[in-house]
């Protein structure tokens, strides 16, 4: 459980900081991070909402953006209330939970939940692997922040309790994104957030240095590149071939415009 972090991103009232941090107490998880809250923290409503969880406010970390505060996760989800536009597998809480406490095996994961009024952005969402949606009634779809939370909370504590052949038996769900079929081990552990990161950024200079778009927006591009290697879930050594391939393409592509006429 202690390499499962709760990330709330830009939450605006700090009751629903407190609250949240209950939820995960009473549950077992104790890695708090947030994202650019709109409060100060600490805060006193924060405190009282905790209701005892003071130590886990006390030591929540602060970040200015997501990428920041899911750097060394191995595996990223988004709790969103409705469907977006960027196409992203899309979890159960008890799915998701399972698939999270499967990777945290491997190191640090994450989840993510966005602000009160509209969640997390389109922008932030493309950082997640995948999305996790609470099945609520159409009509009145929208839960409290601390409420979506303990949800989650709780499913991850069954997953927990699953793993240490508790009683309780969840239904199987697929293998986690990009997870290497059953009985076989990984070579190297899953790349880190950063590490993916650093391989998208790199993708995207090289593209422009090999001049793929043809003066077209690489937007549409990219995302869909983006979820392609996000699906095969690559880890670091896989990460470390990509990237020689890449490095390998940028200097042809130098050597090329020596010779170009003009």
């Amino acid at each position: 459980m202690s390499q499962l972090r709760i990330v709330l991103v830009g939450t605006q009232h700090p009751g629903n900081i407190g609250s949240a941090a209950r939820a995960m107490r009473t549950m077992g998880l104790c890695e708090l991070a947030l994202v650019a809250p709109e409060a100060q923290m600490p805060h006193p409503e924060a405190t009282a909402l905790a209701a005892g969880a003071d130590g886990l406010l006390a030591s929540a970390s602060i970040h200015a953006d997501v990428a920041s505060a899911v750097a060394d996760c191995r595996l990223v989800m988004g709790c969103t209330a409705r469907s977006r536009s960027v196409p992203m597998p899309e979890l159960s809480p008890r799915a998701a939970a399972l698939q999270l406490h499967q990777a945290s095996l491997e190191g640090p994961v994450a989840l993510l939940f966005g602000r009160e009024r509209t969640g997390l952005s389109n922008d932030e969402l493309q950082l997640c692997q995948a999305a996790v949606h609470i099945p609520s009634v159409a009509e009145f779809s929208s839960l409290n922040l601390a409420a979506s939370v303990q949800v989650l909370a709780y499913e991850l504590r069954l997953a927990a309790l699953e793993a240490q052949g508790g009683a309780l038996r969840a239904a199987p769900v697929a293998a986690p994104p990009g997870s290497h079929a059953a009985g076989i081990e990984r070579a190297a552990p899953p790349a880190t957030h950063a590490e993916l990161e650093g391989m998208f950024d790199h993708l995207l200079r090289t593209l422009d240095d090999i001049d793929f778009h043809k003066g077209r927006s690489p937007a549409t591009v990219m995302r869909r590149l983006r979820r392609l290697f996000l699906r095969a879930s690559p880890d670091e050594r896989e990460v470390r071939i990509i990237r020689g391939i890449l490095a390998d393409m940028q200097r042809i592509a130098r050597l090329a415009g020596i010779h170009r006429p003009g």
